[in-house]
């Protein structure tokens, strides 16, 4: 078998840890056409389950079991029922602002909650084939830059001084694309480092013990089914809801920070992809566009959707923010046989859609 090939209908059980989130319902149903069971282990945090109730969104064949993925407890009870083939290691804090803060409880989640899987799946024999974990881009920080001669370097996190001077960029220098097999990790916020610990505590385990893994590092998520009430899960759903209102779209520093936009549909079809491929390396792979956007065409193209007046620059920053951050992808392509197929244009498309069909959408 090629790299390439997928296992169309594996069956057995998948377990889905923060499966009830955005990514996890929009591979709840995907999953429970390959697999005989698909098991979801989700605490339903207030923070992103305002209603504290199963989401609409989760496929109706996939067991939820409401627990805390970071309490021992919660392992020797799901475990005791069930025996997984495949485990989707979804469940994370993931506000980078927010991780600043509150240190300990991404530290807590991220950390220790990925340990406390391991080692229960350790403790009643439950090692599973594989384990597909859903990473960030956030642990290459800034990522790597090359300067007039072309040669690469790491510049680090900007500092607050710099940036008052409004001096966004690294002088005589341009971004390069992150790529796992190249790029050296070195992030700058807790939430990416946490990310970074919970990739080496599990191919430390998986390699001890024989278990396949998939890394996957993902850019920035958006689409259809994304909280609209919690504030640390992107820009896209707060600029629709701005513009929405007939706000002019805010703009930090001189709104040509690059990003890598990447659909929810797209996401999905690659962890789904990671689940199910035949062979697999262990190595990390990005999963993005594989283009960069800067945050002024991405408010533009909402503005335009909602005609709402022009974007504007604030000069404004928020400390730990990087630069400029897009996905190599040809790893994931020769590996998973995966390839996006939304543009920037028709995923917000379909994200604006959706939030104004929804009933009780606040404008921000």
């Amino acid at each position: 078998m090629t790299s390439t090939e997928t296992i169309a209908h594996p069956g057995g059980t998948v377990l889905v840890t923060g499966g009830a989130g955005f990514i996890g319902c929009a591979i709840s149903g995907p999953l429970a056409d390959a697999f005989d069971k698909v098991v979801v282990v989700d605490c339903l945090h207030p923070q992103i389950h305002a209603s504290g109730e199963r989401p609409a969104d989760l496929d109706s064949r996939a067991e939820l079991i409401v627990a805390d993925i970071a309490e021992a407890a919660t392992w020797d009870s799901v475990l005791a029922q069930h025996s997984p083939d495949v485990v989707i290691h979804l469940a994370a804090e993931t506000g980078t602002s927010q991780s600043l803060e509150e240190a300990t409880r991404h530290t807590h989640v991220n950390v220790v909650g990925t340990s406390q899987l391991l080692d229960g799946l350790n403790r009643h024999q439950k090692l599973p084939r594989r384990i597909v974990l859903s990473s960030s881009r956030a642990v290459y920080g800034e990522g790597a830059w090359s300067d007039a001669n072309g040669k690469l370097f790491y510049p680090g996190q900007r500092t607050s001084e710099t940036l008052d001077k409004a001096q966004w960029d690294f002088p005589d220098a341009a971004p390069e694309p992150m790529k796992a097999s190249e790029t050296f990790p070195a992030p700058v916020s807790v939430y990416g480092a946490t990310k970074l610990a919970q990739e080496h505590v599990l191919q430390a385990w998986a390699k001890a013990f024989g278990v396949e893994t998939v890394i996957l590092r993902l850019q920035n998520v958006y689409g259809p089914g994304q909280s609209l009430i919690n504030p640390y899960t992107g820009i896209m759903s707060l600029f629709c809801r701005m513009a929405m209102g007939g706000k002019s779209i805010p703009l930090y520093e001189d709104g040509e920070v690059r990003r890598d936009f990447i659909l929810i549909d797209d996401v999905a079809s690659a962890i789904v992809a990671g689940a199910l491929s035949a062979t697999v390396q262990g190595e990390a792979m990005d999963i993005g566009s594989g283009e960069f956007q800067t945050i002024g065409t991405a408010a533009n193209l909402i503005a335009t959707h909602y005609t709402a007046p022009e974007p504007h620059v604030t000069g404004q920053y928020r400390q730990g923010d990087v630069r400029h951050a897009w996905a190599d992808i040809t790893a994931a392509q020769k590996v998973l046989g995966w390839t996006p197929q939304y543009s920037l244009a028709q995923g917000i498309d379909r994200l604006a859609n959706w939030i104004d069909a929804q009933p009780d959408v606040q404008p921000a």
